[in-house]
C-alpha cells in the first residue's frame, strides 16, 4: 500500500485533512511522532527541539553539526516508520526525504490568507492585524526552514503530484480527492519500491550512526552493500567500523571521493 506526505502551513487545515484520510483509508496519521524519535537520538528534551523548530535555522548551529544531525535523524525516523506502509505523513518536508519512491503520493494544501487569518482570530483571541503578522511570519520561517535545511523551496508545486487550495472544499472534499489518487495503480507498492525503500533506509541508518563523525558523508546502500564516499580521512577507520555494526549491511565501501550522481545518496545537504 502507499505512502501519502502533506505539506501544509499554520492554520491551512492540513492536518484535519491528513487525519480524515488516515481515517477513510485505515492508515496510520503520523507527524510528531517522527520529531520525538529524532529528540531522542538528538539527546534533548523534546521541547527544546520545538522551540527549535520555530526559531531560524541558525539555532540548530549552536549543537556540534546540528543541522545535519537533525536531518540525517529526521530522515531515519520517517523511513523506519514508512516502512510498514499504509502511512499518511504530514509536516517537517517529508515529501523531501522520499523524492524517489514511486508508491509516495505527495500532497501540498494552501488555503486562503484571509480564511487563515479568521482561523488564527478565532482560536488565539488576537486582532486580524497581529493574526496576518503571526501568519505571515510563520510562512517565512517554514520556507526559510526548507531552503536552509533542505535546499528546497516548500512553495515550489513541482515539489508535489498535487496541490490543493481548500478555499472553497471541505475537508472532506480534499480527503475524498486524496484517497481517489492514492487508489490508482501508480501508487501501489511493488517489489520495487520496497527494494529502493529498504536501500535508502540502510543507508539512513549509517548516515545517521556517523553523522557525528563525518556529517558531509554520502551513504548508499544496495542490497546491503553500504557505500561512504567523502569520509573525514581521520575518522576513515572508524567510520567502517561503525558502518560495519550496523544491521543489514552486509560489506562496506569507504570512497575517499564523493559520489554525487546516485539519486538514492543520503546526504543533507550535497545540493545546499
Amino acid at each position: 500500500m502507499p505512502v501519502i506526505t502533506i505539506s501544509r502551513g499554520s492554520y491551512s487545515r492540513g492536518k484535519e485533512v491528513a487525519e480524515k484520510v488516515a481515517s477513510v483509508l485505515g492508515y496510520e496519521c503520523i507527524s510528531r511522532d517522527i520529531l520525538l524519535e529524532a529528540s531522542e537520538e538528538f539527546n534533548i528534551p523534546e521541547i527544546r527541539l520545538v522551540r527549535a523548530l520555530h526559531d531560524a535555522p541558525s539555532a540548530l548551529e549552536r549543537f556540534t553539526h546540528g543541522r545535519e544531525r537533525f536531518v540525517s535523524y529526521i530522515r531515519k525516523a520517517l523511513l523506519q516508520h514508512i516502512r510498514e506502509d499504509n502511512i499518511v505523513y504530514h509536516g517537517l518536508a517529508g515529501h523531501y526525504f522520499l523524492p524517489d519512491l514511486p508508491n509516495v503520493l505527495k500532497i501540498r494544501i494552501i488555503s486562503d490568507i484571509e480564511e487563515r487569518v479568521k482561523e488564527e482570530v478565532r482560536r488565539e483571541n488576537i486582532s486580524e492585524e497581529k493574526a496576518r503578522y503571526i501568519l505571515k511570519k510563520d510562512d517565512d520561517e517554514r520556507r526559510k526552514w526548507g531552503l536552509r535545511l533542505y535546499g528546497i523551496d516548500t512553495w515550489d508545486s513541482k515539489l508535489y503530484d498535487m496541490v490543493i487550495n481548500i478555499k472553497h472544499l471541505s475537508v472532506e472534499d480534499a480527503a475524498d480527492l486524496i484517497c481517489g489518487t492514492v487508489r490508482k495503480p501508480n501508487f501501489e507498492t511493488t517489489p520495487e519500491s520496497k527494494k529502493i525503500l529498504e536501500d535508502a533506509l540502510l543507508a539512513a541508518k549509517v548516515h545517521a550512526a556517523i553523522v557525528k563523525l563525518s556529517p558531509t558523508s554520502i551513504v548508499t546502500a544496495d542490497d546491503g552493500v553500504v557505500n561512504i564516499g567523502d569520509p573525514e580521512a581521520s575518522m576513515k577507520n572508524e567510520i567502517e567500523k561503525i558502518a560495519e555494526n550496523i544491521e543489514g549491511v552486509k560489506k562496506v565501501i569507504v570512497n575517499a571521493h564523493r559520489k554525487t550522481d546516485d539519486h538514492h545518496a543520503v546526504n543533507p545537504f550535497h545540493n545546499i
